[in-house]
């Protein structure tokens, strides 16, 4: 099906369809709105369409269902899965709690709706350091990601007790692979995502989220960025800067699980109204808890 079929469809359904920055560029393209996941959530919450069509992976469905309960949410792709989503469980968290003690639960978005509705507050890349020190207790939990969690506790005076998950496109990336990068691109701005480790962190000129990095391309003087990220998100900053050069720091950095949607995917989807991801009323609401809360700080 072309496109014309599918916004036939979308106006058959009233459905908007939601790409994360890290979809294909013809995902990308044929989307009503691109972004972070829970800033596309949010955006949809407040449109009047009645369905979402997701494109990212599982977690970012549930998402939106956690903030629009009213309305359906389709994942058209139901076997892309997040693998540091999926480190954390809401039993391994209630274990660790159990022989912890009372402990305040900072949960970045990248997490199930089981374990959000766990937690104290979430967090996102951006804003992590400002849930952290929102929070009157001394030492908290940071979960699932180590490495956002080690780049917040350089900004804090807090104690940060680490889950050990981790995204494996970005843990993978060495200060070495960036070294040689900058080798080949000496007049480069550096991006890195604080999903990369500190050794990656360090070398780096801005250490920002997909949303930061585009807000900070734009803004910026420089004329050539190093983009340490999946590499999804180099189509949408060409997009974005079309005067400027924008080049992958690895190759390596493609998230097979963000490539998974295709056009034709989305078709069925609208044409069968399924797959629905829809999160337990009970869940939901102890989500949209720690959601809220995080959100109460802008």
């Amino acid at each position: 099906m072309d496109l014309s079929g599918i916004e036939e469809l979308k106006r058959k359904r009233n459905a908007i369809i939601l790409a994360h920055n890290y979809q294909p560029p013809e995902i990308q393209d044929m989307a009503d709105l691109c972004g972070d996941s829970l800033e596309l959530a949010i955006k949809a919450a407040a449109t009047d369409a009645d369905v979402i069509v997701f494109c990212g992976v599982h977690f970012m469905a549930e998402t939106a269902s956690i903030v629009c309960p009213d309305k359906t949410v389709l994942f058209p792709a139901p076997d892309a899965g997040c693998p540091m989503a999926d480190m954390v469980t809401a039993a391994g968290l209630k274990d660790w709690i159990s022989r912890m003690g009372h402990m305040p639960v900072v949960t970045y978005v990248n997490s199930p709706a089981e374990v959000k509705a766990l937690s104290t507050v979430c967090c996102t890349s951006v804003n992590s350091v400002k849930v952290v020190n929102s929070l009157a207790e001394k030492e908290v939990l940071m979960t699932p990601d180590r490495n956002l969690a080690a780049y917040t506790a350089t900004q804090t005076d807090k104690k940060i007790h680490f889950w050990d998950g981790y995204c494996p496109v970005h843990d993978a990336l060495r200060a070495d692979d960036l070294r040689r990068a900058k080798e080949r691109y000496p007049a480069a701005a550096v991006l890195a995502h604080p999903e990369c480790r500190g050794e990656v962190l360090a070398l780096a000129d801005a250490v920002l989220s997909t949303s930061g990095m585009l807000r900070y391309a734009r803004e910026s003087s420089a004329a050539c960025f190093l983009v340490a990220t999946e590499n999804g998100l180099l189509h949408a900053l060409k997009k974005a800067c079309p005067g400027k050069l924008f080049y992958p720091v690895s190759e390596k950095m493609v998230c097979p699980d963000m490539k998974r949607i295709t056009p034709r995917a989305i078709a069925d989807s609208l044409e069968n109204m399924r797959p629905e991801v829809r999160v337990p009323d009970d869940i939901r609401r102890r989500a949209l808890d720690a959601v809220q809360r995080m959100l109460a700080l802008r």
